[in-house]
């Protein structure tokens, strides 16, 4: 499949202004800033951009991933949200409380990867982007770390349907241990997570034996990064790991979740990535040949996610990045923690590689 040109951004104010809970730090209305510092440096008019509107998912399309009981669950608390479903993970007190609407919202959601989806598929775009996903801790029959319905696995499950060969990249602070729940036994969705140790960071997964199984073997990659992991030690992390594998795997179609809350200013992470290193990581998926599918994720500090969110999209339309989108002055660490972080890094590069596929 050859990549088609252009960059869609799937966009509804509907995905943006719920609430999970008054005191949640994920608060949806972040999208709003990106949408409108895009519009104010004139993005949408920019040659190759597109607007996309989302659809709701069907009912099939959430099951490939979920469980029956676990949808009749979401919507029964989005109609009556006070009622328990504790044992679904949703929680009032949790991180993932039910809200009235919730499954409408997540429909919505999950329906706008799967037109970025679509988008690419039939060559109208070269990449689309939607930041409302990047979902990817939502399990089979359990919601999860903010996570309701599960885009990403959604999207991968669906294009290996079609007989494609996916790569998916995930680069939130967090493991996408959903995503690699769903392939862990298959060799049609390579899962490669690049992520804070499990060792200090929720879901305390994602760690290089978590390699896969069976038929699978190999094909979940893990890069458990140490806290504290700034620029200079994330991108060695990055090129030493995703290039490489993915030339050995030569996907079909490339999906990324592009989760911001690496970034040093985040509230719920300890990674100190900033705006240069994600240009660098997001332009190396557009240098990449293949089709590309890609969504948000985590990202709590509200400015930082405004920020590069927009500048990524830029990224993707292949345009000048101007300098007010990028951190003045980012972290690096220097002497005796340069020598820790930079050699748990290596370590944890090696380790990756060598629990990979041969």
């Amino acid at each position: 499949m050859s990549p088609g040109t252009g960059a869609g951004f799937v966009w509804d104010e509907r995905v943006a202004t719920h609430v999970y809970r008054a005191d949640h730090p994920l608060k949806p209305i972040r999208l709003v800033g990106v949408r409108d510092t895009l519009a104010a440096l004139g993005a949408f008019a920019r040659p190759g951009a597109r607007l996309l509107a989302p659809r709701a998912a069907t009912r099939g399309e959430i099951e490939r991933i979920h469980a029956p009981g676990y949808v009749e669950a979401v919507v029964r608390a989005s109609l009556d949200p006070d009622m328990d479903y504790g044992e679904w993970g949703l929680d009032p007190y949790g991180d993932t409380p039910p809200f009235r609407g919730m499954h409408e919202v997540s429909l919505l959601t999950t329906g706008g990867s799967l037109v970025a989806m679509e988008e690419v598929l039939a060559g109208r775009t070269r990449v689309s982007v939607n930041y409302s996903g990047g979902l990817h801790h939502a399990m089979r029959a359990r919601a999860s770390g903010f996570c309701i319905y599960n885009d990403p696995a959604i999207v991968c499950g669906l294009l290996a349907d079609r007989g494609m060969r996916v790569a998916y990249v995930d680069i939130d602070a967090h493991h996408g241990d959903g995503v690699q729940a769903a392939f862990y036994e298959t060799d049609r969705v390579l899962t490669i997570s690049l992520h804070e140790t499990g060792a200090s960071l929720f879901p305390g997964t994602g760690f290089a034996d978590e390699r896969g199984r069976g038929a699978g073997a190999g094909y979940s990659v893990n890069v458990a990064l140490p806290p504290f992991t700034d620029d200079p030690a994330y991108v060695r992390a990055f090129d030493a790991v995703v290039p490489e594998l993915l030339a050995r795997y030569r996907p079909d179609v490339l999906v990324t979740q592009q989760g911001i809350d690496t970034h040093f200013l985040d509230p719920l992470t300890h990674l100190r990535v900033s705006t240069h290193a994600r240009e660098h990581v997001v332009g190396r998926f557009a240098g990449t040949p293949y089709p590309w599918v890609a969504m948000g994720g985590g990202g709590y500090a509200l400015d930082a996610v405004r920020r590069t969110w927009s500048m990524e999209y830029l990224i993707m339309l292949g345009v000048e990045i101007p300098s007010e989108l990028h951190d003045p002055d980012p972290p690096v660490s220097s002497g005796a923690e340069r020598m820790a972080i930079d050699d748990a890094t290596d370590e944890a590069v090696r380790a990756a590689i060598a629990a990979a596929w041969s």
